[in-house]
């Protein structure tokens, strides 16, 4: 497993910012999670002491805190409107404005509570606590960042080896980084505590779903045998396999219970088995669960 550590500056926790997205990454970004603004050079001897530093202090908060790193050789404007007068300079964002800062090198105690302060300044307990760091890894994952989800899921897992959220996290970033295999034998790896909480039920789900996927035939394909023969049940099994492989989750819903309608017992009821797959792997809320299960149990108590 890959540690928080080792994630590259160019991720989503660090990112190097400039005059055209600095009011997105900063300003726009601070009104949910605080972000550090380190002011450098290449040319500066403390910048390249701190940087580091500061970078491993925020990548150690597992997520409740960003940085961005802003040039100011090529943004000259943005260090003049801030009164950045020398270099290192940092900053910190909170809900759109600056709440705290320093200049020069700092030793990495002093780094730590900085960083730290900062996140209690936003509401946050020192390192963000497990739960928030797994729901900022869960918004990286839905972002379509898996690499540094799995990072930060692997990190909390350091911290909480049982951690059905995070272990769950872990082998949806396998999957989504198409390493159905790792996937498989993290899931398989699970500590059997956790082996049946609803968090690893559903990345079962998916991983199922996906492995089913990398079988599935073209859409088109498909959709002519089914347009020949809308009564080619196994066609028609196949179209809604390969149409949820490329995220048409509602039309693969659509056909299997068009399936269900025509022959419910068909190849041992593999239909409804489908769409529980399905419902099992997307979350309780999301609307095509709960439009799919009101059509289901319309056809079954009819």
């Amino acid at each position: 497993m890959m540690e928080l550590g080792t994630a590259p500056a160019g991720n989503d926790l660090i990112k190097d910012v400039s005059e055209a997205d600095f009011m997105a990454e900063v300003v726009e970004l601070s009104q949910t999670v605080p972000v550090i603004v380190d002011f450098w050079a290449p040319w500066c001897g403390p910048c390249r002491q701190l940087g580091p530093a500061l970078e491993a202090a925020v990548k150690d908060a597992r997520g409740a805190v960003r940085m961005a790193k802003v040039n100011v050789d090529e943004n000259q404007m943005i260090a003049g409107q801030l009164r950045v007068q020398s270099i290192p300079t940092v900053y910190a964002f909170w809900q759109g404005q600056p709440v705290d800062g320093f200049q020069g090198a700092l030793p990495g105690s002093q780094i730590k509570a900085f960083v730290d302060g900062v996140i209690e300044k936003s509401g946050g307990a020192a390192g963000g606590g497990l739960e928030d760091a797994v729901a900022e890894a869960d918004a990286m994952l839905e972002d379509g960042a898996a690499v540094d989800a799995a990072q930060v899921y692997s990190a909390i897992l350091g911290e909480d080896p049982k951690h059905a959220g995070a272990y769950a996290g872990l082998v949806r970033a396998h999957i989504a980084m198409n390493d159905l295999d790792q996937a498989e034998a993290i899931l398989n790896g699970a500590p059997a505590e956790i082996s049946t909480a609803p968090e690893l039920e559903a990345a079962h789900a998916q991983l199922v779903l996906a492995q089913k996927a990398a079988n599935a035939g073209p859409v088109a394909d498909l959709q002519a045998k089914v347009d020949a023969d809308p009564n080619d049940h196994q066609a028609r099994f196949d179209l809604a396999q390969a149409l949820y492989a490329k995220g048409e989750g509602e039309a693969a819903i659509d056909h299997l219970l068009d399936l269900f309608r025509r022959d419910r017992e068909w190849n041992d009821g593999a239909a409804k088995a489908e769409l529980f797959t399905i419902f099992e792997a997307l979350k309780p809320n999301d609307p095509l669960v709960l439009n799919g299960r009101r059509k289901l149990s319309s056809m079954i108590f009819a």
